[in-house]
């Protein structure tokens, strides 16, 4: 059976990457409970193109 809940999966997109011009773009997939946290999340993930630690936020 699936599981029933308010856990949903989210796309985390680089802030920084677009100002920098370079190609391509970093994306982290993740879930969250909607219950729990109703506004955009927003973590700091390692950007593999600009190879150090960036803020990557919720899109859609």
């Amino acid at each position: 059976m699936a599981k029933k809940g308010n856990r949903v999966q989210v796309i985390l997109e680089c802030t920084e990457h677009k100002g920098t011009g370079k190609p391509g773009t970093s994306r982290y997939i993740t879930t969250k409970n909607k219950k729990n946290s109703p506004d955009r999340l927003e973590l700091k993930k390692f950007n593999p193109i600009l190879k150090k630690m960036t803020v990557h936020k919720e899109i859609k």
